[in-house]
């Protein structure tokens, strides 16, 4: 049964009532949802307490791996946050809350860590699991939304996650609450990567994969010595010139002298040339020539010459090693690898 009203169409079903909204009332909800998730995000600024700190330190100092657990939907979020400790320096496993009483408890060592994920803190799961980790002697973080819950007493450590409400109409699905664990348990990655000295090229090791990989390791010289190297002398004729860089096909030849760049000609250069009114019979590449062009080291990585290039709106770069001449890397290289 269809029931027409003036703003709005309502769809009957046995299973469902649906309100068709407009599309401008669709983007009004996402607008809300986002709103009210950024506030109980800033909210938790004031809920960084002496115990964050504890723990990071406790982390640092064990010895062995964050294991992070939960239920439900936290325990989706739980399996993220692992993600991230591994990627960033810190080793972690995911043990299920409800799997861990038959028989993933041996997953977890001595010196582990435990991190415990739970909206209200009084999960049945949690609340069974609590006595048996404490009886092992491991330490417990709980990433909590209820500070006077069974979990935040029983923990060493209370990362507080409360939220007022969840972005979620009813104030029921897990919205807010679950974006306050994932912000917190980034919090905890990050503090650890900044107090290890995670560096770049450490992340780069464990990242050695798809473009991402790529950005973080691959480099200038990996690339440009799949092309010829276009290079021309000082006193080198204008058709020369015009061959060498239609014959090399990328663009742009190199002027060189003694192995030193001394500037870069471009088909762009040959076409602003030939378009004035200039004699060119005597014409060298030296008169017309870019003169201390933008360079890169052969050792430098992909994603900085394809910076420098955006920064001057160039399409080559010539590529040096020891101040020396050596090639040309095209953004076509760069583009043919997936980075952009």
């Amino acid at each position: 049964m269809i029931l027409q009203a003036k703003t709005k169409t309502f769809s009957v079903n046995v299973f469902k009532f649906t309100i068709l909204k407009t599309l401008d009332e669709i983007r009004e909800i996402a607008k809300r949802v986002i709103l009210h998730e950024e506030q109980a995000i800033a909210q938790m600024l004031t809920q960084i307490n002496a115990d964050f700190a504890l723990a990071v330190q406790a982390i640092l100092s064990a010895g062995g791996n964050v294991v992070v657990t939960g239920i439900g939907k936290s325990a989706i979020i739980a399996q993220k946050l692992v993600a991230t400790f591994n990627s960033t320096g810190t080793t972690a496993v995911f043990m299920h809350a409800a799997d861990a009483i038959h028989g993933d408890l041996g997953i977890i060592r001595d010196k582990d860590i435990i991190i415990l994920l739970s909206k209200s803190g009084e999960t049945p799961e949690i609340k069974v699991l609590i006595p048996l980790l404490k009886a092992r002697g491991n330490k417990l973080i709980a990433v909590v939304g209820n500070t006077a819950s069974y979990l935040a007493k029983q923990a060493d450590f209370v990362l507080d996650t409360t939220v007022k409400t969840e972005a979620c109409t009813n104030n029921l699905a897990p919205t807010s609450s679950t974006t306050a664990q994932m912000v917190m348990g980034d919090a905890v990655a990050v503090a650890l990567l900044e107090c290890r000295g995670f560096t770049a090229a450490d992340f780069a090791r464990f990242h050695p994969g798809g473009i991402l990989g790529k950005k973080l390791y691959l480099r200038v010289d990996d690339l440009f010595q799949r092309n010829e190297k276009p290079e021309v002398k000082p006193d080198d004729d204008l058709r020369t010139v015009i061959v060498e860089i239609s014959t090399k096909r990328l663009g742009a030849a190199g002027v060189v002298e003694n192995k030193k760049l001394l500037g870069i000609i471009t088909d762009g250069d040959l076409r602003r040339m030939l378009m004035k009114s200039v004699d060119l019979i005597g014409l060298t590449a030296k008169d017309i020539m870019t003169e201390n062009p933008k360079a890169i080291d052969q050792q430098a990585l992909v994603v900085d010459a394809l910076q420098l290039m955006r920064r001057f709106n160039i399409t080559q770069l010539p590529v040096l090693c020891n101040q020396e001449y050596v090639g040309v890397i095209h953004l076509h290289d760069i583009l043919k690898e997936g980075i952009l």
